[in-house]
């Protein structure tokens, strides 16, 4: 017969290893790229839900037809995140504009510059590529989802 103690003792140690692999689970698979003022992440916003976009369209973004940026403050071979409206603006090449989804796939950080026509993500070093938004480096497994702009004759760039 089993000593009652010993049975007892088991059952704490199953159950703590249970929560904490849960919990180990959770923190990797979250989806989103960190953004949150507990855990200290550099841009102190809470994470929004996994995915490409957030999840109320009203709360970042701009309505279609509405400026966004001039095309004169995007840089060649670099480009603009535009905090406000959750997008990134690139020109990879003179007269050639692109626009992303600046919460980056990994953990929901926006990314943070645009740089020899990579977009970068400070949280954990993810980088994208300025033309298509795919993944250069991870930690980030997917790329970042393209947003369509049109450019005005007057430079005005707008989300189409």
């Amino acid at each position: 017969m089993s000593d009652p103690t010993q049975t007892a003792r088991r059952k704490v140690l199953v159950i703590g290893a249970a929560t904490l692999a849960g919990g180990a689970l959770t923190a990797c698979g979250s989806g989103g790229d960190g953004g949150n003022a507990a855990s200290g992440e550099p841009n102190g916003a809470a994470s929004p839900p996994p995915g490409d976009a957030p999840a109320n369209p009203s709360a970042g973004g701009a309505p279609a037809g509405k400026a966004i940026a001039k095309a004169a403050d995007v840089p060649v071979g670099g480009g603009k995140v535009l905090k406000e409206q959750k997008v990134v603006v690139t020109q990879p090449t003179a007269g050639s504009f692109r626009c992303f989804t600046a919460v980056c796939p990994h953990q929901g950080c926006l990314v943070t510059k645009v740089e020899n026509n990579a977009i970068n993500c400070a949280c954990h070093n993810s980088e994208f590529k300025a033309t298509d938004g795919a993944v250069v480096k991870g930690p980030a497994t997917k790329g970042l989802a393209e947003k369509k702009i049109t450019v005005a004759a007057d430079g005005n760039i707008t989300l189409a």
